[in-house]
């Protein structure tokens, strides 16, 4: 398991620190202030697929510079808690087990965090927007 765990957290250091995160969310900030979503939730939104470890870094940086009762501080913590780390459940545990095939496995798993997401947002809005 250490090689999949080292791979998948190198990955994300590196793609943050490299400011590619940054740059994407300044690409798709006309369309999020279309639908009205907030820029700074997008790299949660990103990493927590990805990492559980890294979207909580960023879930903390999100509500030490908002505060806890601040909309994107509450938005942070709804989605924290409503999506998973699809891609690190199977790097990790379908890649001790040795299953090659993953493709069904991962698409439901990014789809239901895009549900998560979306939900997120929309329950957000309807309680405390």
């Amino acid at each position: 398991m250490l090689p999949f765990l080292l791979g998948m957290i190198v990955s994300i250091s590196i793609f943050r620190a490299s400011g590619a995160m940054d740059a994407f969310v300044s690409l798709i900030a006309p369309v999020l202030s279309f639908l009205n979503v907030p820029p700074d939730i997008v790299p949660l939104a990103l990493t927590r697929p990805i990492s559980g470890t890294a979207s909580l870094g960023v879930a903390t940086d999100i509500i030490k510079t908002e505060g806890p009762d601040s909309f994107i501080g509450k938005l942070a913590s709804t989605m924290q808690g409503s999506t998973d780390t699809t891609l690190y459940i199977l790097t990790v545990y379908f890649g001790a087990v040795g299953i090659k095939k993953m493709g069904d496995a991962l698409k439901v798993g990014l789809i239901a965090d895009f549900i998560g997401i979306i939900a997120s947002l929309v329950i957000c809005y309807m309680l405390f927007g």
